[in-house]
């Protein structure tokens, strides 16, 4: 299933008038590699953003859609705990794990204090 960075990929191909080897070529990857990743089965590699807004020369608004395609299609996540005390870990793994099994109601409770808290930041 093409990802919305697949979807921003193929678009940019398009209307470049390029195939995906040839996109594959400007980032230095196999074409099998960006098609995986393209299609979800691995995560876009940080550094492919830079080599493809370079290639590409992407407008600033380009560069964000590039960037909000790529959050969308991350599938794994790293998170750095550092600091975080045992408690703090436990409530944020709890949260990942059931957060899909949450209603809308209470997805969105979790939605508005995290953007009031960062907005407050």
């Amino acid at each position: 299933m093409l990802t919305s960075f697949g979807k921003f990929c193929r678009k940019l191909r398009v209307d470049n008038d390029e195939l995906l080897k040839d996109m594959a070529d400007k980032i230095g990857v196999a074409s099998s590699y960006l098609s995986a990743v393209e299609n979800g089965k691995r995560n876009v590699p940080q550094e492919w953003i830079g080599k493809i807004a370079t290639s590409y020369s992407l407008s600033a608004s380009g560069l964000a859609e590039l960037n909000q395609a790529v959050q969308e299609s991350q599938n794994t996540l790293k998170v750095d705990f550092e600091g975080f005390s045992g408690e703090d870990k436990i409530v944020f793994m709890t949260m990942i794990r059931e957060f899909k099994g949450l209603d809308e109601k209470d997805r969105a409770k979790i939605k508005e204090i995290l953007l009031k808290n960062e907005e407050s930041m």
